[in-house]
């Protein structure tokens, strides 16, 4: 049962990039089953289009599977235009869209630090911006960046992903000075540690598990609805004078103390 109130979104319309699977198809799923309709974006349309079809029966809400690449500026735009053709308007944007892998800094190859730029970095902007110029700027809105706490001291073999969510980070707070003024709330979830997601199983094999598990202070890992109860609240007007934020929701897993558990020894 949600904490939160049925129709806390009724009449809302969210852009969910990264929506067909993992913590935004969770985040997806708590914005229809409160009252939202919901657009998803990924680059596997068949995927993304079973999802669609499962997360509209699950809530009985509206979910459309629009298939583009956050690294392309024109997929993103057509994406855009198709959710407007068929809802109206939209009301919120969650950045979720990811790539990550495993990789000493020392073997990182040149296309592949640019290709976690483009996807995380380039890819929230081109979204965020082709959204503002369509509806954002006149109507207001919400936008939700989905970060990390991977830079808040230092990732083994995270360079690459580190340095593109600390520009998300960067990227949050800036247009938060700048668009606040036209009632546009910009902030950023990062989680920590969840559990049953891609990431974690490809990030985190098995025989971690139990080592980072008890490296985070509250003792175990995350949950996707954990991460979908914080951007409910930060899309919701119980979030109205929240802005500007970096909203972690990771169990205490980026205090001193985790880092122990990802250390290199």
């Amino acid at each position: 049962m949600s904490v939160f109130r049925d129709d806390i979104l009724a009449g809302k319309v969210a852009f969910v990039t990264g929506g067909g699977s993992g913590i935004c198809k969770g985040i997806t799923r708590a914005f229809l089953a409160h009252g939202a309709e919901c657009a998803i974006v990924g680059r596997k349309a068949d995927r993304l289009a079973e999802a669609a079809a499962e997360l509209e029966k699950e809530t009985a809400r509206a979910c459309l599977a629009v298939p583009a690449d956050v690294r392309d500026p024109k997929l993103v735009e057509a994406a855009l235009d198709a959710t407007l053709d068929r809802f109206g308007k939209i009301d919120i944007v969650v950045n979720g869209a990811a790539g990550n892998f495993l990789c000493p800094a020392a073997a990182l190859s040149y296309n592949g630090f640019r290709t976690v730029m483009e996807i995380d970095t380039l890819g929230t902007w081109h979204v965020t911006r082709a959204a503002f110029e369509r509806g954002l700027r006149d109507r207001g809105g919400v936008v939700i960046n989905i970060s990390a706490t991977l830079h808040y001291a230092a990732t083994p073999l995270q360079m690459h992903a580190s340095a593109a969510k600390a520009a998300i980070d960067a990227m949050t707070r800036n247009l938060a000075l700048e668009w606040g003024s036209m009632n546009i709330r910009v902030n950023a979830i990062a989680p920590g540690p969840i559990d049953d997601t891609e990431g974690m199983t490809r990030l985190a094999p098995k025989d971690m598990k139990d080592k980072l598990e008890k490296a985070v202070p509250l003792g175990r890992f995350g949950t996707v609805e954990d991460v979908a109860n914080a951007a409910l609240f930060l899309a919701s007007d119980a979030a109205s004078y929240v802005h500007g934020e970096v909203f972690v929701v990771d169990g205490g897993a980026w205090l001193p103390g985790m880092a122990g558990a990802f250390s290199m020894g």
